[in-house]
């Protein structure tokens, strides 16, 4: 959890806004108008389809801070034919999120 919650803080700029357990094993962080859950799985698989999807005011500046950061970037950024410009990465753990702009 202490990876996961730098993680969306420091380079999502998520708020922890609860936390519950000791060690803690839910936590639910909040940026603008979303909020983001999360809950400790000890024995964690990455899925392989993406579990998340923001949209987003600057995908361009959120993608250069994925790759400053050193995040695998599943699908790299473009402008797709349904009118988003958008990517997908993997956070730490190795889940996959979707994020997009409205062209």
């Amino acid at each position: 959890m202490a990876k996961a919650h730098d993680f969306y803080t420091q380079v999502l700029g998520f708020t922890k806004t609860f936390e519950n357990g000791d060690p803690v094993g839910y936590m639910i962080l909040k940026r603008d108008q979303g909020e983001l859950h999360l809950s400790l799985q000890p024995t964690h698989q990455a899925a392989s389809f993406n579990v998340a999807h923001l949209l987003v005011d600057d995908v361009d500046r959120l993608y250069a801070r994925c790759v400053q950061h050193g995040l695998r970037v599943t699908k790299g950024l473009k402008n797709q034919e349904y009118g988003l410009r958008a990517f997908v990465f993997e956070d730490p753990d190795g889940n996959r999120i979707d994020v997009g702009q409205r062209i």
